[in-house]
């Protein structure tokens, strides 16, 4: 027993003490209180201070139970012996924020150790940059750290994450494939967000299938209201992240999650000069698209799905360059190929090839 609650005066009778148990941090999903012990706070908020023998009494419950209770309660820290000489052992409520306080205190300070010996490990790790930065201003590009494949999807986010950071000036991002999935957009927002607000100037170019994504749409708009441009473009797009011109990512060919960092110079200075060819061609994305603007992008996609079937692409091809869905790239091409009158692809592609290279048969309009 605690030196803080001294035993009651010794006399007949049964033994009254209440046995107190060591406070323990509240379980994981809850206080874990049983129903006596709830019974027993809202009888303890209602008065001064009371024994277990007296709520035991005034709720109609066995003192055993009351008794376990107070320990329930003391564990939780919303109980607390009362100030004052009392002749047995009396008991008073604690607020639950204080109760919150006390029981958070461990976890609080265990929390800031962690972040104190993270700190302490980033400190020790970025003293050896230097070293390392000098060391590969020696080795040739391939070994120098110039050119860095992350097959890791978690590394390669830990590695954008590390960039958006550090980034002070401007981010160039081109993301093929149509709207974004849930996920990336809320894991980009946060990140995006924090380098508008200190400055960064954000562009961004996705395909046209993209403005059809709802969840990418409502992001455009929210990172459009805080000075991001978008723009979306039909095909020809690399996916790539521009880091102040100095340091990009860029996509595997068929690898999924694999991404390259690319820190030299002049492989980064093509990088940027592609997004700004791409830049010109592309058009602003609307967060809401009308009937004349979707006619348009239709058409403008049916252009290119024409152009790439004359050149023989498969369908899951034309539908990954365009980042559609490939029944919808289907649908398409066989609206293609009754408009020529094809019964065919080997058809359809010569029919095609033979109106796209000729000036006197340009290519069907949309039936």
């Amino acid at each position: 027993m605690p030196a803080d609650h001294p035993d009651p005066p010794a006399g007949p009778g049964p033994d009254t003490r209440t046995e107190v148990r060591t406070p323990a941090p509240p379980c994981p999903d809850g206080l874990g209180l049983g129903p006596v012990a709830r019974a027993l706070y809202a009888y303890a908020v209602d008065r001064y201070s009371f024994t277990a023998e007296e709520a035991a009494a005034a709720l109609g419950r066995d003192l055993a139970g009351v008794r376990t209770a107070v320990g329930e309660l003391t564990s939780a820290y919303l109980l607390q012996p009362a100030p004052g000489p009392a002749a047995g052992r009396r008991w008073s409520a604690v607020a639950p924020r204080a109760a919150a306080a006390r029981a958070l205190a461990p976890l609080t300070r265990r929390v800031r150790e962690t972040q104190d010996e993270m700190d302490r490990l980033r400190g020790a790790l970025e003293e050896l940059v230097p070293q390392y930065e000098a060391g590969a201003a020696q080795r040739d590009l391939t070994r120098s750290g110039h050119l860095e494949l992350v097959t890791d999807l978690a590394a390669v986010r830990g590695v954008i994450a590390e960039l958006a950071e550090s980034c002070e000036h401007e981010l160039l991002t081109s993301q093929p494939g149509g709207g974004r999935p849930q996920s990336a957009l809320e894991e980009a927002i946060g990140r995006d967000e924090a380098m508008l607000a200190r400055g960064v100037r954000i562009r961004t170019i996705y395909q046209h299938t993209a403005r059809y994504s709802r969840p990418t749409a409502a992001y455009v708009e929210r990172v459009t209201a805080l000075g991001a441009q978008v723009r979306t473009l039909g095909d020809g797009l690399m996916r790539m992240l521009v880091f102040d011109r100095h340091t990009g990512v860029m996509g595997v060919r068929d690898v999924g999650g694999a991404a390259l960092v690319v820190r030299e110079a002049n492989v980064v200075h093509f990088m940027a000069g592609a997004f700004e060819r791409s830049w010109v061609g592309a058009e602003p994305f609307p967060v809401s698209v009308g009937p004349d603007l979707a006619r348009t992008i239709s058409e403008e996609l049916r252009r290119t799905i024409v152009r790439l079937l004359s050149e023989g692409m498969e369908d899951k091809v034309i539908a990954r360059r365009l980042g559609m869905s490939q029944r919808t790239c289907q649908r398409h091409i066989a609206e293609i190929m009754r408009a020529v009158g094809a019964t065919s692809r080997f058809q359809a592609g010569y029919l095609l090839h033979t109106a796209l290279t000729s000036p006197q048969h340009p290519p069907p309009d949309e039936p």
